[in-house]
């Protein structure tokens, strides 16, 4: 696996685990490649359009540490679409992406 397997995200808005002096601050965490069973039971049309009831579904399956569904849906909306559009980007096979990343890059 390369690092584009395991993306990590990085929360503006840190989801805050457990209450008072026990409570933890993530900050950051890990997404690897989902594979067709962490996918179950959802569609990729929602998942891509980074539908919350998907993604609360999706992202226990496939994040590190398990960011849990009632943290997905407590989610600051800007860290929550960084974490769709970057579940979406896996959609994408590396030679579409390449192709992508050629065409924008400008010619003199």
């Amino acid at each position: 696996m390369n690092n584009n397997d395991m993306p990590t995200i990085e929360l503006d808005y840190p989801i805050i685990r457990g209450t008072g002096d026990k409570a933890k601050e993530i900050k950051e965490f890990t997404l690897r490649r989902p594979m067709g069973g962490d996918l179950r039971g959802q569609s990729l049309i929602d998942i891509s359009m980074a539908k919350v009831d998907a993604l609360a579904v999706v992202l226990p399956r496939i994040s590190n540490p398990v960011i849990h569904e009632h943290e997905v849906k407590n989610m600051d909306a800007a860290d929550l679409m960084d974490v769709g559009l970057t579940i979406a980007s896996f959609f994408t096979k590396a030679k579409h992406q390449l192709q992508a990343e050629t065409a924008a890059i400008p010619t003199v």
